[in-house]
């Protein structure tokens, strides 16, 4: 049976060029935008050679920047403060284990407060996070 005589013959596949074009387009959307997202407390941390530290439960993050200013994970937290913030997060927490992260350019004197203020919170066990050292 013929359809007609001069009509052009229709094609009837998917034409994918709209959706590989909206898939490129996605796809740089998300790598521009993706180190965006990271967040966190930007400090510049000394540099050692040991091991990284495997934990069962994710554990607070305190840091102390270049200013001496102290954050449990993004968090403005006052150095007086500090204890009794840490007695309300860990009241309810099973593992009392908190990682201190500090500026290499804090003097020793301030970050051993904050450690005693730690301590005196009731944290069992304190960690500290550093750079690897790059070979």
């Amino acid at each position: 049976m013929d359809v007609g005589e001069g009509r052009p013959n229709l094609i009837s596949d998917i034409n994918v060029t709209p959706l590989v074009d909206v898939m490129l387009v996605l796809l740089i959307i998300f790598m521009v935008t993706a180190p965006m997202m990271i967040h966190g407390v930007k400090v510049n941390l000394p540099i050692t050679e040991s091991k990284s530290i495997k934990s069962k439960e994710d554990p607070l993050i305190l840091s102390i920047t270049k200013k001496r200013l102290i954050f449990i994970e993004n968090y403005n937290v006052s150095f007086n403060a500090l204890k009794g913030k840490l007695k309300k997060i860990f009241a309810n927490r099973a593992g009392k284990e908190i990682l201190l992260q500090a500026d290499k350019d804090v003097p020793y004197g301030f970050v051993m407060k904050v450690m005693s203020q730690v301590k005196e919170a009731g944290i069992t066990k304190v960690g500290m996070i550093t750079e690897p050292l790059h070979k």
